[in-house]
């Protein structure tokens, strides 16, 4: 059985294409998902397209994967941290 402490963070790192490394908090980096979700709706990976709600899509995303190919060139990486020990 898994350690539930291992599911928890305080942040995420995220690396965008052209952009500084940033620190956003979890509710900013949902935001930030929901958005690219939206933007790039045609351009998802296929187990994220089979999800029809936005919000379930984001979580998904949070849950399974770290990055997404945002196209040539462009990409979308996160990271969970806890900030304290």
């Amino acid at each position: 059985m898994s350690d539930s402490l291992m599911f928890n963070n305080d942040a995420y790192v995220v690396l965008e294409t052209d952009l500084p490394e940033q620190l956003l908090t979890p509710t900013e980096m949902f935001a930030k998902l929901q958005e690219i979700v939206v933007k790039f709706a045609e351009d998802l990976p296929i187990d994220v397209l089979q999800i029809n709600n936005v919000d379930e899509r984001v979580k998904y995303l949070l849950d399974t994967s770290c990055e997404l190919d945002l196209g040539p060139g462009q990409y979308l990486q996160w990271y969970a941290v806890r900030l304290e020990k």
